[in-house]
């Protein structure tokens, strides 16, 4: 049964997932969930030593590479994602709003996010800012408001506790097609107050916000690498947590606006988490303003006479901190709401932190810096802007968001998802540097995942990057053109490879990277992202039998496919590393049948599965990737002149060769064997992502229509209807029968998220429309009902486990959107850089 249907609908009016809890206050197609209100079951990590920071999760803000901050259903903020490619995660409870109300008769004042924990790192200090009053969670009997996100958009309806009504829609202006805006480090709040009573309501909102200027820094600059126990790679990373030394803040007042600014040291040049934030208020509201006040102390001197009467200490005290002297600053906006009446009050937050510093020394500043310069102190010209121009920003998400909202054929749940999944551009630690000539949008990158936590992984992006081709198609042709530059780089530094470590086998080295071989990544924060390719060292990924294909495939779907037109001049960029990535391929058919042959060792995207002689899985990829670059050379060939009659006849010969060899070995009468030789009796979910790609790009299929149907099938009764009974999606590999080969299994019993999300698209793209929703649905439901929203992992498990959390291959659910029939361009993606309004 389709998991939209009733057990789903249960679930949201449960307040489990999706829209949630009945309230009429959370948009279509969003994400809701009762304010503050806890998780009985959620999803907990399966190894120790990957991320878990727990359910209370929201949407984060900030522009693409500029840094982003999350505020969690709860009203705190506690996602700080603000070093390039770095993760930190705590609550500053000084960081937030704050509201007063009084009807000439009694008053009231809570901190609008509910009582947050004693800092685990700081027992001593006690409970954090003791004098101020929290807003009260939502329980299963009382509901006190609702948390709703349709990313980019959410809101926040407070509800039961003041007399006025109160909400909050805060967003980032992340447009499609746009790449300035979207680029931009800051965060608008839009509060509406009105009174529903028949007495005068005095109010007043409150922002107060710690100087972190400093803060987002690595302490330890050494790139030294270790292993997790899953045997993966990482490094360490130690933020400057809590340094206050040099801190000041000051009152800032420009055109439009009132603001504090919030600043720190700085060298020359400015190093990494040096530079500005910005509060801000529009200047014709009633605005008070206390730079300075401690938040290690019970808060009395802010709270006190916030409570008493609305006001805060109307202050301009700019002296600068010392070591272990914190400074918050706040500001307050007062108004006076006769019966009936409504108000609508902006606030800001913007931040500008323009260097981004990888632990060899390099440097990179932020595509943002092309437009508000690379000095650091511009924090207030972003949020002047920000003033200026919010309801325009707004305006252009609801127009580039209704052709999606429209489709009624699509489940809501699958919408809400398609939108909510695109947080990973912003905090999946994405970089996005400023331009140069030969980089005219910079160069971008979004990590696998912060786990494995390496940029724009090759097999990940073949599902994870339809989001971006789709909505931002220069940063996905700019990701593209670093691997371009990449395949025919060497490094012969040799490395210890993971996985033997885990089977017991002791240290075996490979060279990082050999010429020819596509990089599997672009490189780790730690090191030189961009240029130091091929971080992960838990395979051999010069071994690895998908990434050639991957990356013709994904150079080939991104010239036919983008909303801003097919680029012939980027097909040309990209050829010869597509021809040089192949024949390196080509190398590894040991049998000269044509078909690349996977070595024993796990090399491939299921990079803890092994698999012996041709695959499907890799076969299928290599034949669609055949007649892409055939394609590909035509194209070149007659529209701009290049000889590319060798090639032609070479990969001709190949794919010749390959297709009459794939289907003698591989196909099994029913669906197509794992691989040619290891005999292992599975069912393989993702056997034909090959064949999906070459049709939904309209190439020659890689199987007949019968087979692809046969084989769809199997995997259908074998790993959905066959694995849990179809509430958890996919599994990657079972038996016939939907039993376990072993019961012990890694990668074959997880359900991996974008995997699924493929899937789907493959099957809707065949017309099973019904199994794609029922697919899609179920992993919407675990990932959203489940505690992971915003952070989805690359796989779950049936014993409410997951693994990899914030996982760029869950963008693959816009592979979906890309199978309509009559898919249709997201209103601005088309658009060229450039062509957004200057300032």
């Amino acid at each position: 049964m389709a998991r939209f249907g009733l057990s789903a609908l249960t679930s949201l009016l449960q307040g489990k997932g999706g829209r949630g809890t009945g309230q009429a206050n959370a948009p279509a197609a969003s994400w809701s969930r009762p304010f503050g209100m806890g998780w009985d079951k959620p999803y907990t990590v399966r190894y120790a030593s990957n991320l878990d920071d727990g359910p209370n999760h929201g949407m984060p803000l900030g522009g693409f590479g500029a840094g982003c901050i999350g505020r969690a259903p709860d009203g705190s903020f506690n996602l700080w994602h603000l070093d390039g490619g770095e993760h930190w995660f705590g609550t500053l409870p000084d960081c937030q709003f704050a509201l007063f109300e009084s009807d000439g008769q009694q008053s009231r004042a809570h901190a609008l996010a509910v009582k947050p924990p004693v800092d685990a790192s700081r027992p001593e200090a006690g409970e954090p800012l003791s004098a101020w009053s929290w807003y009260p969670a939502s329980t299963a009997e009382q509901a006190t408001g609702t948390y709703a996100a349709r990313y980019p958009l959410s809101s926040t309806h407070y509800s039961g506790v003041f007399q006025a009504e109160v909400s909050c829609q805060a967003f980032s202006p992340i447009l499609p097609g746009d790449y300035r805006r979207t680029s931009y480090p800051v965060a608008v709040f839009v509060w509406t107050l009105t009174n529903p009573t028949d007495r005068p309501l005095d109010l007043s909102l409150l922002l107060s916000w710690r100087n972190t200027t400093g803060w987002f820094t690595n302490t330890d600059p050494t790139a030294a690498v270790t292993f997790r126990d899953d045997g993966s790679p990482e490094h360490n990373y130690l933020p400057a947590i809590g340094r206050s030394e040099g801190q000041r803040n000051l009152w800032v007042d420009q055109a439009g606006l009132k603001g504090v600014l919030l600043e720190g040291s700085r060298s020359k040049p400015i190093a990494e988490g040096q530079g500005q934030w910005c509060l801000a208020a529009p200047n014709h509201l009633d605005v008070q303003r206390c730079s300075r006040w401690n938040p290690h102390g019970s808060g009395a001197e802010l709270w006190e006479p916030f409570a008493r009467d609305g006001s805060i200490p109307n202050s301009n005290n700019d002296r600068r901190s010392g070591a272990n002297d914190p400074a918050s600053a706040a500001l307050a906006v007062k108004c006076h709401l006769e019966p009936g009446a409504s108000l609508e009050i902006p606030l800001v937050i913007s931040w500008d932190l323009p260097v981004t510093t990888f632990a060899s020394g390099t440097r990179t500043l932020r595509r943002y810096t092309d437009v508000f310069g690379t000095e650091g102190t511009n924090a207030a010209a972003i949020a002047a802007e920000a003033l200026r121009d919010w309801r325009d920003w707004h305006n252009q998400i609801e127009a580039w968001q209704q052709p999606v909202l429209e489709r009624s054929d699509l489940p809501e749940p699958l919408r809400m998802a398609l939108f909510n999944e695109l947080y990973d551009l912003a905090s999946g630690g994405s970089l996005w540097s400023a331009a140069s000539p030969a980089d005219p949008v910079g160069r971008f990158g979004v990590l696998e995942c912060l786990d494995y936590a390496w940029y724009e992984s090759l097999d990940v992006r073949l599902y994870g990057s339809f989001a971006l081709l789709q909505l931002w198609p220069e940063l996905d042709k700019a990701v593209l053109r670093s691997f371009a530059r990449a395949i025919p780089a060497a490094d012969p530094t040799p490395r210890p490879i993971g996985w033997y470590f885990t089977q017991g086998k002791g240290r075996v080295e490979a060279a990082r990277k050999v010429a020819g071989a596509t990089p599997h990544d672009l490189g780790a924060p730690n090191e030189r992202p961009w240029d130091a390719t091929n971080y992960t060292a838990y395979q051999d990924c010069n071994l690895w039998k998908d990434l050639a294909s991957d990356y013709v495939l994904q150079v080939w779907r991104t010239f036919r496919l983008a909303p801003s037109g097919e680029d012939l001049r980027f097909l040309a960029e990209c050829w010869p590393a597509a021809v040089e990535a192949l024949t390196y391929l080509k190398s590894f058919d040991v049998n000269n049948d044509g078909l690349p042959d996977n070595g024993g060792a796990p090399d491939q995207t299921f990079d803890d599965w092994p698999l012996q002689g041709v695959s499907a899985y890799c076969g299928a990829l290599w034949i669609a990737a055949l007649e892409a670059a055939l394609a590909m050379a035509q194209r070149l060939q007659l529209e701009l002149g290049l000889d590319t009659s060798g090639e032609q006849r070479q990969f001709g010969s190949w794919l010749e060769q390959s297709r009459a060899n794939f289907d003698a070995l591989l196909w099994n009468g029913e669906y197509y064997k794992i691989d040619a030789e290891s005999g292992t009796p599975v069912v393989m979910a993702d056997q034909l992502c090959g064949d999906f790609y070459a049709r939904l790009l309209g190439l020659p299929a890689v199987v007949a229509d019968v087979r692809a149907r046969s084989a769809l099938k199997a995997v259908k009764q074998a790993c959905f209807e066959g694995f849990q009974g179809g509430k958890l999606g996919v599994a990657n590999g079972l038996r016939r029968d939907g039993t376990p080969l072993d019961p012990n299994g890694t990668h074959p019993l997880e359900v991996w998220t974008g995997i699924n999300f493929g899937l789907a698209a493959y099957y809707r793209l065949m017309g099973e429309t019904s199994t794609a929703f029922a697919i899609s649905g179920a992993v919407v439901e675990q990932v959203y009902g489940g505690g992971l929203q915003f952070r989805t992992p690359e796989a779950i498990t049936g014993v409410n486990t997951f693994r990899a959390c914030h996982y760029l291959r869950a963008m693959a659910i816009w592979a979906l959107w890309a199978t309509h029939t009559d898919w249709q361009a997201i209103p601005g993606a088309e658009r060229q850089p450039g062509a957004e309004q200057q300032p």
